[in-house]
């Protein structure tokens, strides 16, 4: 029976070794054929939206076959975008894709940033930071890059102190003074909203705070300023497929002045235009 047992594992992760090869081949086909449609892996909210946009209004005219694919995670679309199978990105900002290459060992670069997101603070306790008993709990994204940016920005707006010189690996550790001895919970970005009812208060990235029907503009507590800000999203592809025809309509699509338009005015706000 041990011996069945072995070999038919054996056998199974052949065919799993098979599939996936398969799959790889399949998906690196399709990402170098010029001639079909750009596969494109997005958030749905704002991302995969104005890629909608973009396809229902402004890509036939343009020649442009438009695909879009939504996932609901920060590594599947840049693991898919590495292997081919799908052909861009639209989800990410510069420190998260620096981190993610290094960690990684991806070769994804930017072609062109379009809006920001900004980060908030938002409760369904409490109506100001004031109001933060000692003792509270705060929910972060748990990935590096977002819990640095999400720490930062209670450092910036005097709820914590960060030590000097953190950069984009800050972590709870790095907190300097904490004079609310807050405690915090790192999770899934995804699941920061979710936890609103669970915790005091949750940091909260742009894309989740509209799927789940918070206003930045309105409901943060504390928001991301605008101003100098590195964290704006932009398409990406891996790095060779810069020159592509089809990414070059894109790019020149997503920085037009009707996707502008509808940003401003679906997003009141919330999802800034950086162009």
């Amino acid at each position: 029976m041990r011996n069945a047992i072995k070999f038919t594992t054996v056998l199974a992760a052949g065919a799993l070794t098979f599939g996936l090869s398969a799959c790889g081949s399949s998906g690196s086909d399709s990402a170098s054929d010029t001639s079909g449609p750009l596969v494109v892996a997005a958030s749905p909210t704002p991302h995969a939206e104005i890629l909608n946009y973009v396809k229902e209004n402004l890509a036939k005219k343009a020649g442009l076959d438009l695909e879009v694919k939504e996932f609901t995670d920060y590594v599947t679309p840049n693991t898919a975008t590495e292997d081919g199978s799908v052909g861009a990105n639209y989800f990410q900002n510069q420190p998260y894709l620096d981190d993610f290459n290094k960690k990684r060992g991806t070769h994804i670069v930017p072609v062109v940033t379009v809006h920001l997101e900004p980060l908030g603070l938002y409760s369904h306790k409490v109506k100001s930071t004031d109001a933060l008993k000692s003792g509270a709990t705060i929910a972060v994204p748990n990935d590096s890059v977002n819990e640095a940016r999400a720490l930062k920005l209670l450092d910036a707006n005097g709820i914590i102190t960060l030590k000097d010189g953190v950069g984009n690996e800050a972590t709870p550790s790095d907190i300097a003074k904490n004079p609310k001895n807050l405690t915090f919970k790192e999770l899934e970005a995804a699941q920061t909203p979710r936890s609103l009812d669970d915790v005091d208060a949750a940091v909260v990235n742009g894309n989740y705070a509209i799927e789940a029907d918070l206003k930045p503009a309105t409901d943060a507590l504390v928001l991301e300023s605008a101003k100098n800000n590195p964290y704006g999203n932009f398409l990406a592809v891996k790095d060779g497929n810069e020159d592509d025809p089809r990414v070059k309509k894109l790019a020149k699509l997503l920085t037009s002045a009707e996707v502008k338009k509808f940003i401003e005015d679906k997003y009141a706000g919330s999802v800034l235009a950086s162009f």
